[in-house]
């Protein structure tokens, strides 16, 4: 046969030596390696990032709270008149004697087994009151993340898709106008108007705390939900306004797409246009802002628990401020900073999922 005659491989085909296959199928391969290569660099990437912030928090935790004015060791004392000798006592006892840097390595080597010291006001660990008020707070942020949450989009959603009209404006209008305003102020009104009583109104709700004591079972759960009324309603309209103004905002860059042209052309119902195409593709935003704000419900809203005398980490961190209880600040702030970076850290894990573009 000629040389005419012998065929040969076409551009691109795989070709099999003796010990298996060619050069081009090994290049297909690394090929089709690439997506999952450049998402675990993606991933290392954004994890590096996050222990690099955690790092970060955990030195500034230490050095931002030594600057505030007061002294631990007297209010450990009361205020009573005490000797030199009972103070050195107390600095020793603390660890508060020794040099800066030593304070600060002991910090750091504790704190990465998990030992976040002992408090000064209560004597007991800071991790045993974190654990101790943590569900408080996941109750009373959790609630309100979720009601404010789909509050948001669902509003958002409608907003967008009839922007212009009456609606969309009374929408953005209240929203921002909730946005606003101070959540203290805002609970310190509803306390006067729906727990005093105003005028006409009369006193609805409780002034503050968690629950009245002495109530069992049903019962009890009955009564910390009515606790929880006023603290949710005042978290759900500060925060929801947030939610619907970046969802309104990521719809209305989506609506000119030629893809939801074609879906109308296709004879698709409008709710449907916007349910299955238009609201995915402009999720993105609006994924960022629930992760960062479910980060938040571990760390509370520091003022509405302290303005309802809610039993939870906020309130417990404004406690601590006040004395200054160091170590239980340092703990709070550290484990408030890091339920933010971690929560972002996920969305950022999840961004690839929802595009495929991000990451690669």
């Amino acid at each position: 046969m000629t040389a005419e005659a012998t065929p040969s491989p076409a551009l691109g085909t795989a070709v099999a030596g003796p010990d298996g296959p060619g050069p081009a199928a090994a290049a297909g391969r690394t090929r089709r390696a690439r997506p999952g290569a450049a998402y675990a660099r993606y991933v290392a990437g954004k994890l590096g990032g996050a222990a690099a912030s955690l790092l970060a928090v955990l030195v500034t935790s230490f050095f931002l709270f030594r600057l505030i004015p007061g002294d631990p060791v007297k209010f450990m004392t009361g205020g009573r008149p005490v000797s030199a000798q009972q103070i050195a006592a107390y600095r020793r006892e603390f660890g508060l004697d020794l040099p800066m840097w030593r304070q600060f390595t002991q910090y750091c080597g504790k704190a990465l087994t998990g030992d976040l010291g002992t408090s000064y006001q209560f004597h007991v660990p800071v991790t045993d009151k974190i654990t101790e008020a943590l569900p408080n707070t996941l109750l009373l942020t959790g609630t309100a993340f979720v009601l404010y949450t789909a509050l948001g989009i669902f509003l958002g959603t409608r907003s967008a898709w009839r922007h212009g009209g009456l609606g969309d404006r009374l929408n953005t209008g209240l929203a921002l106008t909730l946005y606003s305003i101070p959540s203290f102020w805002l609970g310190l009104l509803l306390i006067i108007v729906l727990s005093v009583g105003a005028g006409p109104i009369p006193g609805l709700f409780p002034t503050g705390g968690m629950e009245s004591g002495g109530k069992e079972g049903l019962a009890y759960a009955v009564d910390v939900v009515h606790h929880l009324v006023l603290p949710v309603v005042t978290l759900v309209a500060v925060e929801y306004g947030q939610t619907l103004l970046v969802t309104r905002s990521a719809l209305l860059d989506e609506m000119g797409g030629d893809y939801l042209t074609t879906a109308r052309a296709k004879g698709l119902r409008d709710d449907l246009v916007r349910r299955r195409h238009a609201v995915p593709n402009a999720l993105l935003p609006t994924v960022t802002l629930i992760f960062v704000n479910l980060g938040r419900t571990v760390a509370g809203v520091i003022l509405v628990e302290t303005v309802f005398s809610w039993p939870g980490l906020g309130g417990l961190f404004y406690q601590a401020l006040s004395v200054p209880d160091l170590p239980l600040v340092q703990g709070l702030f550290f484990v408030f900073a890091a339920a933010v970076i971690v929560m972002n850290t996920l969305a950022d894990l999840l961004y690839p999922l929802l595009d495929p573009r991000v990451g690669r």
